[in-house]
């Protein structure tokens, strides 16, 4: 079952950007599920995705107890077509997504750029801490950006507390410390 399939009281629905679609995304559409149900869904797809979730995801996302069933390698094309759900929120997680020509998404909407290291480019022996920190540093974000937007706020306080997070992320030098155990709290 498609977690985007539209409905007659639809949630606020993200689609969650990456080149291949195999790991940052991966996590991060399973995390706003998560952290933002029943107000909030998301998917994720790739320009040019990989066909397989990437190993380490699934190790990551295990590991944090969530359940991996189903989890794939998308196409963004699978999200451009007039059947597609309408999309409220794109959201890019790599340098390449961020910078590529996107199709034109039903529901026209925002674009924002959450950008993090891609872990997949990890050493062999730095590979699962790697992971580890993409996982946490989404956490933190999704975490911080629905709690910036009250439950009653509806979807214009969400996207506007999605650019928030952008520019927050842009002002920033490097990304902040990892408050692991409080995001984890909410999960």
């Amino acid at each position: 079952m498609n977690a985007c399939a539209d409905g007659v009281d639809r949630p606020f629905t993200v689609l969650v950007l990456c080149t291949g679609n195999s790991a940052r995304s991966i996590m991060a559409e399973v995390l706003i599920n998560r952290l933002g149900h029943p107000r909030v869904r998301a998917c994720s797809a790739g320009s040019r995705p990989t066909g397989i979730v990437n190993p380490h995801a699934l190790v990551q996302l295990r590991a944090s107890g969530f359940d991996v069933d189903g989890l794939r390698s998308k196409h963004w094309d699978e999200f451009a077509t007039t059947s597609a759900p309408p999309i409220d929120l794109v959201v890019t997680v790599c340098a390449n997504a961020a910078s590529e020509t996107c199709p034109l998404w039903p529901g026209a909407p925002q674009t924002v750029h959450w950008g993090l290291p891609d872990p997949a480019a990890a050493s062999p022996l730095e590979i699962s801490a790697a992971f580890a920190d993409a996982f946490a540093i989404l956490g933190q974000r999704i975490s911080g950006w629905l709690g910036d937007s009250p439950a009653d706020a509806g979807r214009k306080g969400l996207l506007q507390a999605a650019r928030r997070m952008e520019l927050a992320l842009l002002a920033a030098p490097q990304p902040p410390a990892i408050d692991t155990a409080a995001w984890r709290r909410r999960i």
